[in-house]
């Protein structure tokens, strides 16, 4: 009886990685998204989010999808307010941006907490290229970030 248990254990170990990469982040397409406490216009209003905050996705009912914020706060957002882009938040402090993807490059700016940015290329060694609304592209420690 040990043994199927032990290959059960090996088969869900092997696809965990798998799982953990499934996650989905979207962006809010429109200047203002109201999010509700159900999937539902007729439930209740919690918030707003603006235009490019990112939002990971947990649940996708076709018109109505559960996202959960950089706050953790889970609620329901029409699924025609959000967009594929992907963008990501500045999470703490300041983060800095650099030339190239290494401690050591050129620093071209600082970010403060709350800016959102569009992600330009996914995460490689620990940094994520970005670029702000203004043109400044460059490089951030992922660590600093929300929504990838």
């Amino acid at each position: 009886m040990a043994q199927p248990l032990t290959k059960l254990f090996v088969v869900v170990s092997m696809l965990m990685p798998a799982w953990a990469s499934a996650v989905e982040f979207r962006s809010i397409s429109v200047p203002k998204a109201v999010v509700y406490d159900t999937p539902s216009a007729a439930g209740k209003k919690t918030f707003i989010l603006g235009q490019g905050y990112p939002v990971e996705v947990l649940v996708n009912l076709g018109d109505w999808i559960k996202v959960r914020d950089a706050q953790g706060s889970l609620n329901w957002i029409e699924a025609k307010q959000l967009a594929a882009k992907r963008t990501v938040l500045v999470k703490s402090g300041q983060a800095d941006v650099r030339q190239a993807a290494e401690a050591g490059s050129a620093l071209i700016g600082k970010l403060d907490k709350d800016v959102v940015l569009d992600m330009v290329e996914p995460p490689v060694n620990g940094w994520v290229k970005v670029k702000h609304r203004d043109g400044m592209t460059g490089y951030v420690l992922a660590s600093f970030l929300w929504g990838f």
